[in-house]
């Protein structure tokens, strides 16, 4: 009995280890919180920024997004839908639902306007192909709703190092 015990305490002691190296680790690969130079953070030169980082939509901007936004409910709009958008690294929209438009902004910026309210909708996106074939390179990507447009979507995209880079990619929009 006294051997079940021994076992029992050095399996305790060697998860004990894992799990504190593991934290360690963790805590070593979080990123700098020092904020990007201009240069860096792939924002247009000659368009206000907004605090959060995305670039203020213009009157006409605005305006289109308002006129896309439909009265009540798009045929394809119900409860629990899903609408999506796949976007080609030059901002043009290739295979969407619900989505009227995209625009690129400067390196790795992008909006998506649906022609529905997503201000109950949950965003997804993930780097992606516009081929039939192959996998697409790794890096990152961001998404938020767009500043003062309730029907639109930012994101912004990476290559693997942080640095914004042109990526195509697929974004989905679900709604409760």
């Amino acid at each position: 009995m006294a051997r079940i015990i021994s076992r029992r305490a050095v399996a305790v002691t060697f998860g004990v280890l894992v799990l504190t190296l593991a934290g360690g680790g963790i805590a070593a690969a979080q990123t700098s919180t020092v904020a990007k130079p201009a240069a860096q953070s792939g924002q247009p030169a000659g368009r206000a920024v907004a605090p959060s980082g995305q670039p203020q939509p213009t009157a006409a901007e605005a305006a289109a997004a308002k006129a896309a936004l439909k009265e009540g409910m798009s045929p394809s709009y119900v409860n629990g839908s899903t609408s999506f958008a796949v976007v080609s690294s030059a901002g043009s929209l290739l295979r969407l639902r619900d989505a009227v438009s995209a625009t690129r902004y400067g390196p790795g910026q992008y909006q998506v306007i649906f022609n529905r309210s997503l201000t109950q909708a949950a965003f997804v996106a993930t780097l992606g192909t516009t081929a039939d074939c192959c996998i697409p390179l790794s890096g990152e990507i961001s998404v938020a709703p767009r500043l003062a447009t309730p029907n639109g979507v930012f994101v912004q995209t990476y290559d693997s190092t942080g640095a914004p880079l042109d990526r195509p990619f697929h974004l989905a929009v679900f709604t409760p």
